[in-house]
């Protein structure tokens, strides 16, 4: 079958599309024809500095959808012919605080969804949401789980909160603007780009404000109660200054530097909940794609490139060129 793997080379001079064996599944093994694999900055991450030169050849990629195409004969949950969505996460079931140790996600170390075809244990899959095209739901499960858990889980939003975006643009932001906004809460996002806070306000954000601007000053007539941080150092202090006293960061990432310094008596007078999150259990994943459908809730679908445009798909997402999503069409 073809991939697109990491090999040989460190960093994007290691992506090859190339023949990888094709396996049979057994037992409760399920053989998925992938159509469409969605595309996350943690393939980067992996191709970049993650996976090294010396380590054996990897397929990347953690979303994907498709078609069942075999299944192994301990199977019962699914049939040849079911749509499906693969779940990335690997070993973690039931919501719990913390992810249980062994957890891993699809695409490093093991293999992943940039292939023809994937093989997943019937309990790493999920039947597709029926509103959705295979192009949507190809694009959908890390980064909606993400979002979902960070939004939900962590940050308990509600309808009436006033929920803030810094950064808007990549894939769990959008996905949080229209979980959010289905919720009933007001959404205030940033980001350096002029085109994508339009695009924003066209997915439904309330308020948009450039990045580099002064927070305090556009927001002076807000009231800002949960504020989802994934820049890291750069926005870090501005996010803090922001959200109001006794309101609650939720960091899922840092694209910008990892280490920040805190003034400890500011935080606790101020009564703030800092918290961190992961992706997402099995457990959230199936309450994500039912909140989905029940708010006939759609990815913001970007771009889609051939498998062959490898080395162009993941030079876009460097760049950040994309709002929302961006994938590979399979088959």
């Amino acid at each position: 079958m073809k991939a697109i793997v990491h090999e040989g080379k460190e960093g994007l001079a290691g992506l090859k599309v190339k023949p990888m064996e094709e396996k049979e599944p057994a037992g409760f093994e399920v053989k998925v024809r992938i159509h469409t694999a969605g595309m996350n900055r943690r393939d980067l991450a992996v191709a970049s500095k993650r996976h090294k030169a010396e380590d054996p050849a990897v397929i990347l990629g953690s979303d994907a959808a498709g078609v069942v195409e075999e299944t192994g004969s301990e199977v019962t949950r699914f049939k040849k012919g079911d749509e499906v969505i693969i779940n990335p996460g690997l070993g973690w079931k039931e919501n719990s605080d913390v992810p249980p140790e062994g957890f891993e996600i699809v695409g490093f170390p093991g293999h992943g969804t940039f292939a023809e075809t994937y093989i997943s244990t019937e309990d790493h899959l999920e039947m597709k949401p029926k509103h959705l095209s295979m192009e949507e739901a190809g694009v959908l499960a890390l980064a909606a789980l993400t979002a979902y858990r960070a939004l939900f889980t962590r940050g308990r939003a509600k309808e009436g909160d006033t929920v803030m975006l810094p950064g808007i643009g990549g894939g769990v932001l959008t996905y949080a603007l229209k979980f959010a906004k289905a919720e009933g809460a007001r959404v205030i996002v940033t980001s350096r780009s002029s085109e994508k806070l339009k695009q924003a306000l066209d997915a439904g954000a309330d308020k948009a404000i450039l990045t580099d601007s002064d927070w305090s000053e556009e927001l002076a007539d807000e009231r800002i109660d949960l504020l989802i941080e994934s820049i890291g150092a750069a926005t870090f202090h501005q996010s803090l200054r922001t959200v109001r006293k006794g309101g609650t960061i939720v960091t899922f990432g840092s694209s910008t530097e990892d280490e920040v310094s805190l003034n400890l008596r500011e935080f606790f007078y101020g009564q703030y909940n800092l918290l961190g999150s992961t992706m997402g259990s099995a457990e959230e994943l199936r309450a994500m794609l039912a909140f989905i459908e029940r708010h006939n809730i759609h990815p913001e679908v970007d771009r889609m490139f051939s498998i062959d445009q490898a080395a162009e798909a993941f030079e876009y997402i460097r760049d950040t060129k994309n709002f929302g999503k961006i994938g590979f069409q399979m088959s």
